[in-house]
């Protein structure tokens, strides 16, 4: 494990995941990920909301595939970052961040005032 590359972030599903399955039984999910954080400027509180790329391979992606998560899900997400270069349909040259998923627990609800994390890698 590359310990100079990693990454923790907590926050709600974007999206639901979206499962492709490739010839050779390979799964990739991808969805997207808001984390939220909350400063003071000016005297106000601010929310600052960042959104992420999230790519789970193999196993990750099946087990995200039978789980019920969905829309506005809170989930951890540890992983690392990879950054790739590609050409669009238009002949431009587009950079892209994402993070490749290692591990996702999801957070639930058990009652009100208490969670309970269940992790699904």
């Amino acid at each position: 494990m590359n310990l100079r590359n990693r990454v923790q972030l907590i926050g709600n599903l974007g999206s639901e995941p979206q499962i492709r399955e490739f010839e050779n039984g390979r799964k990739l999910a991808r969805f997207s990920l808001a984390t939220t954080d909350v400063y003071k400027k000016e005297g106000k509180y601010v929310r600052d909301t960042q959104w992420h790329s999230v790519t789970a391979w193999n196993k990750l992606a099946e087990v995200l595939q039978n789980r019920e998560v969905s829309t506005g899900s809170e989930v951890i997400v540890m992983g690392s970052i990879v950054s790739s270069t590609f050409t669009d349909r238009n002949g431009n040259e587009r950079k892209i961040s994402e993070i490749v998923a290692d591990s996702i627990m999801v957070r639930r609800l058990k009652r009100a005032d208490a969670k309970m994390e269940k992790n699904i890698a």
